[in-house]
């Protein structure tokens, strides 16, 4: 990525259906031995209590061994860890993936630059299972 974006999100198209990214994501981030926490079905839920809307699972993921050095340098940086990724269909029926990019993260909390590697090498594991 050459510049930040804007708000700090990051969009990568899918040419895979929403399920099939969702799993070929957690599929990537298993292979490297870190940990999904949970994956929060959005849509799923909404649909539980009658309400419609596309397509939208979160999967928090992380490694305490790379976000512990992390939040004890820039504490705060607890409010976005573990990292996330939103799998999310839009109005056209387009599947994207979304993050906050690592440089983002770096500029809110102050994180040295020393530690960065911690957290972007999961913006290659999201752009590697939507290949």
């Amino acid at each position: 990525m050459t510049s930040l974006p804007a708000n700090g999100m990051v969009h990568l198209p899918s040419k895979f259906s929403a399920q099939e990214t969702v799993e070929k994501i957690e599929w990537e981030i298993r292979g490297k031995g870190i940990t999904i926490f949970t994956r929060i079905d959005h849509s799923g839920e909404a649909a539980k209590v009658g309400l419609q809307m596309n397509f939208a699972q979160l999967i928090i993921f992380g490694s305490p061994k790379g976000g512990t050095p992390l939040m004890v340098a820039a504490p705060t940086l607890a409010l976005d860890l573990p990292l996330k990724a939103l799998v999310w269909e839009d109005t056209d029926g387009k599947v994207w993936v979304s993050y906050n990019a690592p440089e983002y993260l770096q500029e809110r909390h102050s994180i040295p630059k020393e530690l960065l590697p911690n957290i972007a090498g999961a913006a290659g594991l999201l752009r590697k299972a939507i290949e």
